[in-house]
């Protein structure tokens, strides 16, 4: 393998996901080396932590050219500037994350220093030599960033765009002249200052497919609408909508290829959502949702043809008769689901009998339980519907709950789970169960359960991204 051609390695390396596998490349000839660095230096920013933040700053530095050291040099600002690497791994940059550059010169440089130095650095990145693909520019940049003829051609390729609307006008005119490539979106509505060149950047693409807006709960009204008018344009092409506020305006209905709607609010504004019974996405596949009220998600479930195969809901409150309502709507009109999380109630838990009877593609089950009922609620009638009526596909589990059912419970669960797909399980809970990890080990053994995960602090575990 090691005398393939630099092509056919780098169609190889590139299916590596594991970048310690990358590493170990690099050390085994010229070739290997050069065709893996790349890769690895792709987007270098995932790697960059406070710690290796100089080093990272320094190979930066070294990449400068004799002008640039020449006037680095004349004002004394670093002892020793490494020379030139044998490779030119700014080259291989493809993710361009100002921030990250403002936050490692902020760290590691001279209050009086840093505008020479960030200059310099900037001209790096920011030539017509560079190509990128993603740009993520969440701060102003005021007067930080001095663009040169054809600079702006860096911009010729960006796909994702990550960006705060404050941004300054010189990184969106330019962004504007150069890029009608983006594919993906990401901005952070601030309460002021939103720089409305945003708009004719978003009017200038010509596949838009993914949007992501992020608004203060109390944003400029004014320039939301706007905003979100300028989105119709590409209503046809547009497949994910993640927004974090109701919208002001009805441009949601516009976007008929949907495919994936994540929608949230700020759980102490009361705001109805009641919009979203009037819309209709034919195509939606997967639907998230946290803090937006339940009756408008059960309108907008009712509403959809069978495509969902996802629903994720959580951060609501809501009584008995709602919680009844959505588990109804999402048997009767989800019958290909195959991931659902959502809130079950004492009173309720035969009608996740009808779901789970109903809905046979489901794999992946992430129940929460409410505070309200955490002591008292019905774990072994719940375990034993699951043990029953669960179709062969269904195998995944996830318990949220502040307090755990006794260890018999669990017990007779895992014994009625014999013949079963091993499970995998999930729990979280701040309560804890003596002896619970050996008798999952014991179910291990015996093939019922495959994998377990258990955290006591509540925190975040993705949900099953097992492999």
């Amino acid at each position: 393998m090691s005398n393939l051609n630099s092509d056919v390695l780098y169609l190889i390396f590139k299916q590596i996901q594991d970048d310690k596998i990358l590493r170990l490349c690099l050390l085994v000839n010229k070739t290997w080396c050069e065709t893996v660095a790349p890769i690895l230096w792709k987007n270098p920013w995932k790697y960059l932590k406070e710690w290796n933040g100089k080093l990272f700053l320094n190979v930066i530095i070294s990449h400068l050219s004799e002008i640039s050291r020449n006037k680095i040099g004349e004002h004394k600002l670093f002892k020793n500037i490494y020379k030139k690497p044998s490779l030119n791994y700014i080259s291989y940059f493809k993710y361009l994350n100002l921030d990250e550059i403002q936050k490692v010169i902020n760290l590691n440089i001279m209050e009086k220093s840093k505008l020479l130095i960030q200059n310099e650095i900037f001209n790096i990145f920011i030539n017509e030599n560079m190509r990128f693909t993603h740009l993520y520019a969440h701060k102003k940049f005021d007067n930080q960033i001095k663009f040169i003829y054809g600079s702006e051609l860096c911009f010729s390729e960006i796909e994702y765009l990550s960006c705060s609307t404050s941004i300054n006008d010189s990184i969106m005119s330019k962004l504007t002249e150069a890029c009608n490539t983006i594919k993906q979106l990401e901005l952070f509505i601030g309460m002021e200052n939103n720089n409305c060149g945003i708009i004719e950047l978003i009017g200038a693409q010509k596949k838009l497919l993914k949007i992501d807006l992020t608004s203060h709960t109390y944003g400029n009204e004014l320039f939301c609408k706007n905003l979100e008018n300028s989105l119709i344009k590409h209503a046809n092409t547009i497949q994910y909508c993640k927004i974090c506020r109701q919208p002001s305006t009805n441009f949601l209905a516009s976007f008929i290829n949907l495919k994936e709607l994540e929608l949230g609010c700020d759980i102490r504004v009361f705001t109805s959502w009641n919009f979203l019974g009037s819309l209709s996405f034919p195509f939606l596949q997967i639907l998230k949702s946290s803090g937006v009220p339940i009756e408008a998600l059960i309108r907008l479930i009712k509403n959809t043809r069978g495509s969902l195969i996802e629903i994720k809901i959580d951060r609501v409150r809501h009584d008995e008769i709602s919680n009844k309502r959505l588990i109804q709507v999402i048997y009767q009109k989800c019958p290909n689901i195959k991931y659902l999380k959502l809130l079950i109630r004492n009173s309720n838990i035969l009608e996740l009998e009808s779901l789970l009877i109903n809905c046979k593609h489901l794999d992946g089950l992430f129940i929460l339980i409410s505070h309200v009922q955490d002591r008292t609620f019905l774990w072994p009638k719940l375990f034993d519907i699951l043990s029953k009526s669960s179709s062969s596909s269904l195998f995944k589990f996830k318990f949220n709950s502040n307090r755990l059912p006794q260890m018999k419970t669990f017990k007779l669960f895992f014994d009625n789970w014999k013949g079963r797909n091993p499970m995998f399980l999930q729990i979280l809970s701040y309560d804890a169960i003596i002896d619970l990890g050996i008798i999952i080990e014991r179910y291990k053994s015996e093939g019922i359960i495959e994998k377990f995960e258990y955290n006591c602090q509540n925190h975040k575990i993705e949900d099953f991204e097992w492999n």
